[in-house]
């Protein structure tokens, strides 16, 4: 059995209450969960209370914890899961800046966004600006979880969202504009 059937019907096992059914996943999904938060912890600032095994913990957590979503296959399952990190990751930002009130958790964005690594983004302020990007386009968001957060390259994010890698591409290329454009604005005095 290949390992996309294996993933997608052990999901099918746990919303159906099969014993043992989740711990079955756990141990099939696991080594590529860790990768997917070791890239996201990858792009958190230097002393981040948090490791990518906490980040998966948790993450793995609140999949399971879903009894509303109902997993269509392996593909699903893991762009949920890219989902959930940034989630986690932008809730514990939140608690940090309001426990430390020092302007926030800073992660460092790389050349992919095209915004200099040597200035730090606000983490809410990235998030912020995927929420402003995802009224405008969901599936661009999507990309820039993917291939931002989890790491994937254009062809695996391609499949991963069933479309062209043309497609991802320019969705990448547009959602890196917009992002470096918000990012790089300074918000109004207030």
């Amino acid at each position: 059995m290949s390992d996309t059937n294996d993933v997608t019907q052990l999901l099918e096992q746990v919303a159906a209450g099969v014993d043992g059914a989740s711990d079955a996943l756990a141990s099939r999904v696991y080594d590529e969960l860790h990768i997917i938060a070791v890239s996201a912890m990858r792009r958190e600032a230097d002393g981040h209370t948090w490791q990518p095994t906490e980040l998966l913990h948790e993450a793995f957590g609140k999949l399971l914890g879903q009894e509303r979503i109902v997993w269509k296959n392996r593909r699903h399952f893991y762009g949920i899961a890219a989902q959930a990190m940034r989630r986690l990751l932008v809730d514990h930002a939140r608690a940090r800046r309001k426990q430390k009130r020092d302007g926030g958790v800073r992660v460092t964005l790389d050349d992919a966004l095209s915004i200099e690594s040597a200035s730090p983004v606000d983490m809410l302020d990235l998030h912020v600006a995927l929420e402003k990007l995802a009224v405008l386009d969901a599936r661009q968001v999507r990309v820039v979880e993917l291939r931002y957060f989890v790491g994937l390259t254009s062809e695996q994010t391609a499949e991963q969202l069933e479309v062209s890698v043309a497609t991802v591409k320019r969705d990448w290329t547009i959602a890196r504009a917009f992002l470096a454009r918000e990012l790089r604005d300074p918000l109004p005095a207030r």
